[in-house]
């Protein structure tokens, strides 16, 4: 038994020494692709917590290296790529939907000179961005109320330059008058999509691609397929109300929550105002991403 284990360890040592033998830039090309393939994939599980796909993702390659190096016949280099492909393949289809979103991400649009700062931010108060949060909800309560259907996208910046172009620029500041006179019935922007970036409304009346899947409810309209449509694409928050019921949903990453009440709102605002921001200063300061 102990031979046989130190014939394995020789086995393995030639195996390393003919490995780095025959070493290539051909074998060094598919090292870094390998490489940006495992830090893609475990990116991708690690944003969605999916760490038990993650560490079952790892121990497979592992597993799969490891029975490479000690029985290279059965288990080849070329067998053991295909493998770690398959793998990977198998998870990033899991998650075509974050895939989709990285995809779009690197299209993003490109700032204005005039509402960009040197460093690329602008500073609000807590006040300021408390007020948008409560104009945003008033706003959307109101057209409930009265049956105004709405489609308001949540954007941090990651939206394509094709969707606001698709719409009329406005960059302006957040009011619930603005937004309740944008979707009020037959004004000339009320069928598009409002695109919100940090305190301002960025654009009206964009077009919004349509979600291709067929489990939703027959009652979601073109205003729903559309929400579920740019969330499953891009990295945004889509609020809905809708014009038959007035019932306001919430969609985050194709999922879609109905009849939020006034706290779940509040948080989905602040989550997505507060998120990734630093906590405020002594002055009460903070940096909102333009």
């Amino acid at each position: 038994m102990q031979l046989l284990v130190i014939n394995e360890i020789d086995a393995f040592i030639n195996t390393i020494r003919q490995f780095f033998a025959d070493f290539s830039f051909i074998h060094a090309v598919e090292i870094f692709l390998l490489f940006v393939l495992f830090y893609y994939v475990s990116k991708i599980l690690r944003e969605n917590e999916a760490t038990k796909l993650m560490l079952l993702y790892w121990a497979l390659i592992v597993v799969g290296g490891v029975m490479s190096c000690f029985d290279s016949k059965l288990f080849s280099s070329e067998f053991y790529l295909a493998f770690v492909l398959v793998v990977s393949a198998f998870m990033l289809i899991m998650f075509n939907v974050e895939v989709k979103k990285t995809l779009w991400d690197v299209h993003k649009s490109k700032e204005r000179p005039e509402t960009k700062s040197s460093s690329g931010s602008e500073s609000h108060s807590v006040e300021d961005v408390e007020r948008c949060i409560s104009d945003i909800i008033k706003a959307v309560q109101n057209m409930s109320k009265s049956k105004t259907g709405a489609l308001i996208v949540l954007s941090k910046g990651s939206l394509p330059k094709q969707v606001l172009q698709s719409g009329v620029t406005l960059e302006a500041d957040i009011s619930m008058q603005l937004i309740e006179g944008v979707f009020f019935p037959n004004s000339p922007l009320h069928d598009g999509a409002m695109i919100i970036r940090g305190h301002k409304i960025q654009a009206a009346g964009c077009f919004l691609p349509l979600t291709q899947k067929t489990s939703y409810p027959k009652e979601f309209g073109t205003r729903h397929r559309a929400g579920i449509g740019i969330t499953e694409v891009a990295n945004v928050v889509a609020l809905v109300v809708s014009e038959e019921t007035g019932i306001i949903s919430i969609i985050k990453q194709g999922n879609v929550e109905r009849f939020p009440d006034v706290e779940r709102l509040t948080k989905a605002l602040r989550d997505y105002y507060w998120q990734e921001l630093p906590l405020p200063d002594k002055r009460n300061r903070v940096v909102i991403n333009k």
